[in-house]
């Protein structure tokens, strides 16, 4: 484990105002990640976890606190500097895949290496390499709709891992997915925590929790547990 987190919030509270009533979605949360740590966020539904996703996920900023990624203050960068971490430093892993229909495989992980600026000759031998490396290398030019489930799953893991990211976020990966689907999904990311690649996901499983090295746990927008696993 590097003595300097990648990731680290400290006192961060995101507030909405409606009207003349005001929410803290969260208050007062502080945790560290660690390069190579897999991490599950979980707690009942309204405790938080969409928020604090999209602020670890550079889409929201926090209304009080830090927020460190990579040693970079993003708390307050704009929109465009924000975009630019995203791009760069994030790997994102939807519940509902979040494909575009039109294009096939390949073309759908080259999508974040298109908006970096990657020459195509190259984008296209890190997506064919990707692709392979998930065990889609028979299906490279299929469209979403010619996929299983579990298959489209795993071209979303390989448009999140493409530009080799700092942190992967998932958000309930295996969320739409039958359970021997599902659990092919957990095996590749078992795979992954293997190779030291960092891992943040929101869960409601408990038994996907206990996959992880560590369970974050929130309620009413703070942090309730923090515990690693045996």
């Amino acid at each position: 484990m590097s003595s300097r987190p990648i990731v680290s919030l400290q006192q961060v509270t995101k507030t909405y105002v409606m009207g003349e009533v005001t929410l803290d979605a969260l208050h007062n949360i502080s945790f560290d990640v660690h390069e190579g740590e897999y991490i599950a966020i979980m707690g009942p539904s309204g405790c938080g976890k969409s928020t604090l996703l999209n602020i670890l996920g550079c889409l929201d900023r926090p209304s009080k606190g830090k927020y460190l990624l990579g040693g970079r203050d993003v708390s307050h960068f704009d929109d465009n500097a924000l975009s630019e971490m995203r791009g760069s430093q994030l790997g994102f892993i939807f519940q509902s895949y979040n494909l575009i229909q039109q294009l096939d495989v390949l073309e759908n992980i080259e999508v974040p290496l298109y908006y970096q600026g990657v020459p195509a000759g190259e984008s296209r031998r890190l997506a064919t390499e990707i692709a392979k490396r998930v065990g889609l290398g028979a299906r490279l030019h299929h469209k979403p709709t010619e996929l299983s489930g579990g298959q489209q799953q795993r071209v979303g893991i390989a448009r999140a891992l493409v530009n080799n990211p700092l942190v992967l976020l998932a958000d309930e990966p295996t969320g739409n997915l039958d359970s021997s689907s599902g659990a092919e999904i957990l095996a590749l990311f078992d795979e992954l925590r293997a190779q030291k690649k960092t891992i943040i996901m929101v869960t409601h499983d408990p038994d996907i929790g206990l996959r992880s090295d560590r369970i974050i746990r929130l309620r009413d927008g703070c942090i309730e547990e923090d515990v690693r696993n045996a």
